[in-house]
C-alpha cells in the first residue's frame, strides 16, 4: 500500500512518500525513508519491491556521484531522468527492477522540475503526480487544487490534503509520511507527518469499530 507523490511549485519541487516497510500482511517498520537525496539538488521518491527499490535508488545515487567526480560537474535533472530511464529500459530486457520513481530537482538555468518514471521505463515530465494505491485519491485532488505558481506552503498543504485522504479512504493505509523539498538552497527534509500515541490508537479503534459494524 505504498504512496509516493510529487508537486512542482514556483521555484521548488516537493516529493513525499509513506514510511512503511510492508510484506504481505506484516508491517516491519514505520520509519523507512523512500525519498532519497541523490545529490545537493535532486530527490528521488521510489515505490516498489523493497529490495529493488533500495538497490536501484542507491545505484542511481552512486552513479551520479561518480559522474560528478569524473567530470567536476553534476548531471542536470533532465539528464538524470534520462539516465534513470535508460537503466530501467536496459534492465527490462534482462532482470527488471520493479520500481516506480518520481524524480524532483532544481537547476540554476531551468528551475524546478519533476519527472515520472515507471518500472517499464516510461518517462514523462510532469507538474504533479503520484504512484501507488494512494494515487487513486491524490490525482483527483491535485487536478482540482494544483496551480503552477504554488508557494511552498500551498504545495505542502496540498500534500497534507492527499495524506489525509489516503489515511481516511484507503483500507490498509500507511500512517506516517516524510515530505522533502528541493529548491535553490538544496534538497532537504521539510517535515514528517506521523500518527503517534492517542491519535494512532484512536484511528485503529475507529477502524476496528467500522469493521465490526
Amino acid at each position: 500500500m505504498e504512496c509516493v507523490l510529487g508537486v512542482v511549485g514556483r521555484d521548488f519541487a516537493v516529493v513525499a512518500a509513506d514510511t512503511s516497510a510492508v510484506q504481505s500482511i506484516l508491517v516491519h517498520k514505520t520509519d523507512e525513508d523512500k525519498v532519497m537525496v541523490l545529490d545537493s539538488h535532486k530527490l528521488m521518491g521510489a515505490s516498489g519491491e523493497p529490495g529493488d527499490r533500495v538497490q536501484f535508488t542507491e545505484y542511481i545515487q552512486k552513479n551520479l556521484h561518480l559522474y560528478q567526480f569524473r567530470n567536476t560537474t553534476p548531471l542536470s535533472t533532465a539528464a538524470t531522468a534520462n539516465f534513470t530511464r535508460g537503466e530501467l529500459a536496459t534492465a527490462l530486457r534482462k532482470n527488471p527492477y520493479m520500481v516506480n520513481v518520481i524524480l524532483g530537482g532544481y537547476d540554476k538555468d531551468v528551475g524546478a522540475s519533476l519527472y515520472y518514471i515507471d518500472y517499464i521505463a516510461t518517462l514523462h515530465k510532469i507538474d504533479k503526480g503520484a504512484f501507488g494505491y494512494g494515487s487513486y485519491f491524490c490525482l483527483s485532488l491535485m487536478d482540482k487544487l494544483y496551480h503552477p505558481d504554488m508557494t511552498v506552503e500551498e504545495a505542502v498543504d496540498l500534500v497534507d490534503k492527499c495524506i489525509k485522504e489516503i489515511r481516511l479512504r484507503l483500507v490498509v493505509a500507511p500512517q506516517n509520511f516524510v515530505i522533502k523539498i528541493v529548491d535553490k538552497d538544496g534538497a532537504r527534509e521539510y517535515a514528517r507527518r506521523e500518527l503517534v500515541g492517542d491519535n494512532a490508537s484512536a484511528s485503529a479503534g475507529a477502524a476496528a469499530t467500522t469493521v465490526a459494524a
